[in-house]
């Protein structure tokens, strides 16, 4: 079992910025890629970036360029660093682990990521 406290989050002028963390505990050495999802209302829940466990990231195309997502190996924590937020990126922001071998799926409880106009 992996287990996922996620932080940060809040409201934000657009333009502005937040950090998400997730500190993940548990069977951490079974982590093959962790990283966030967002389901904004009214929509599915959507990838918005992830980091494999030998460093290889992927970002949705809507936020390339602003967002970057990073670890810490030492405090087993991932981070999302969002820059130039925009309305459409509000949503509630999940950390996501997927565990090997069998590709289990583990998630945060979610955090509100409010961006004003």
């Amino acid at each position: 079992q992996v287990q996922l406290v996620e932080s940060g989050g809040g409201l934000v002028q657009a333009g502005g910025s937040l950090r998400l963390s997730c500190a993940a505990s548990g069977s951490i050495s079974r982590i093959i890629a962790i990283g966030w999802d967002r389901q904004a209302p009214g929509k599915q829940r959507e990838l918005v970036a992830q980091i494999t466990n030998g460093g290889s990231t992927n970002y949705a195309d809507s936020v390339k360029g602003r967002f970057t997502i990073s670890t810490d190996k030492a405090k087993n924590t991932v981070y999302l660093q969002m820059n130039s937020l925009k309305p459409e990126d509000t949503g509630v922001y999940y950390c996501h682990a997927l565990g090997g071998p069998q590709l289990i799926d583990y998630w945060g409880q979610g955090l509100q990521v409010t961006v004003s106009s």
